[in-house]
């Protein structure tokens, strides 16, 4: 029989007795009440509420309609209401929704000609913070080109202060300044209202400069408006590049095609007039992979009038949908030629970028396209 030693024995006794102590204490019943003293009774667990936010934007909507609803002014004691619901406004990063709609009724309580300048300050600062959805600035610039679109006559100066101050809005509002104006200003056969293109060329500085309109969308849109919309290209200069002549990877059309880059002036191609619904590609289509990155020019030789369309990309929701819905793009029409069987040159108002395709389109039957040259780089 195995014996312990004398520590052990010791060690283990302890530890029975510290077992036996915590037990007694524990079962332990709770001693009675003091005479005239209610039992103790358990603690209710706290609760903590949801966090709302900073007390300024909890109560900033009701702010706002106050000042909305009094007779106005900003002397005395309503100037330093305003500044009051300035400084609250500063306290809150994020207005609630209710208080963003507040936005259209504080720009028509203080238009930019007015000499109040407390209201549209506090409209600026709402703007600058309401989040993209609720954000009024940014509404307005899609209301305004809604209107513009309709022949309405929206105010300039309004809409090009508003896109100035949509803050967390201005992505949004310039994709729909894409996808409403831009877009459609850089296809051919697309009808733009000259309203929609005075307010394109009010609010496209603001997204060049922030870098949130594609440069490449926005030259093919001022290569096809050209006189109806100047101003489109001042708006987005490339630097220089070298360039030269560049042949097509993929001609698809008549067989023969090549004869149209051959660098012979007596061989050509007859191109047949496009079959209806066959959509942009014309007779002939000069695919390039990798696109051309720039272009610069046309020189066409051909006997009998026609026109040439680039094939630019564009945003996704803007423009044509590719074949297979691989993506998107705009066909501004490049070039015009008389085909007096001399060479003609186009030169765009402004360098194409992004370019995939050009289309070659006959006016009439029997066109014949001698030699063809597109001046650009990848």
């Amino acid at each position: 029989m195995r014996r312990f030693p004398l520590h052990t024995l010791l060690l283990m006794l302890v530890a029975l007795l510290a077992f036996a102590r915590l037990y007694y204490v524990s079962h332990q019943a709770p001693p009675a009440p003091a005479p005239g003293k209610a039992p103790a009774t358990k603690q209710p667990v706290k609760i903590t509420p949801p966090d709302l936010g900073p007390a300024a934007c909890r109560g900033l909507d009701a702010v706002l309609g106050d000042l909305l609803q009094s007779d106005g002014g900003t002397g005395g004691d309503a100037g330093t209401a305003w500044s009051d619901a300035h400084r609250q406004l500063g306290d809150c990063p994020t207005p609630p929704a209710a208080a963003c709609a507040r936005g259209p009724a504080l720009a028509s309580r203080a238009p930019l000609t007015a000499k109040d300048g407390l209201p549209r300050e506090l409209l600026a600062t709402l703007c600058e913070r309401c989040a993209p959805a609720d954000n009024p600035c940014g509404q307005a610039v899609t209301q305004a080109l809604r209107e513009a679109a309709r022949r309405g006559n929206p105010p300039l100066q309004e809409a090009s202060w508003s896109l100035e101050h949509a803050g967390p809005a201005l992505g949004a509002a310039c994709q729909e300044l894409a996808r409403q104006a831009v877009g459609p200003a850089a296809m051919t056969g697309s009808e733009v209202e000259p309203q929609l293109l005075a307010l394109t060329e009010a609010l496209a500085p603001t997204c060049v400069k922030t870098e949130q309109l594609p440069p490449a969308l926005l030259n093919a849109a001022a290569v096809q408006q050209a006189q109806r919309a100047p101003l489109l290209a001042t708006l987005n200069t490339a630097g220089t590049v070298e360039t030269k002549p560049i042949k097509p990877d993929q001609p698809t059309g008549p067989g023969d095609a090549f004869r149209a880059f051959d660098r012979d002036e007596l061989s050509g191609v007859k191109l047949h007039m496009a079959d209806a619904g066959t959509g942009t590609d014309g007779a002939l289509r000069l695919g390039y992979a990798p696109s051309l990155k720039y272009v610069v020019s046309f020189q066409v030789r051909a006997t009998g009038p026609g026109s040439l369309r680039a094939h630019v990309r564009a945003p996704d929701g803007v423009g044509h949908t590719e074949p297979g819905g691989k993506g998107f793009f705009v066909d501004p029409t490049v070039c015009r030629f008389q085909g007096t069987g001399r060479w003609e040159i186009c030169k765009p108002a402004v360098p194409l970028l992004d370019v995939d395709a050009v289309s070659v389109l006959p006016e009439r039957p029997g066109v014949e396209l001698k030699e063809l040259e597109i001046i650009g780089a990848r």
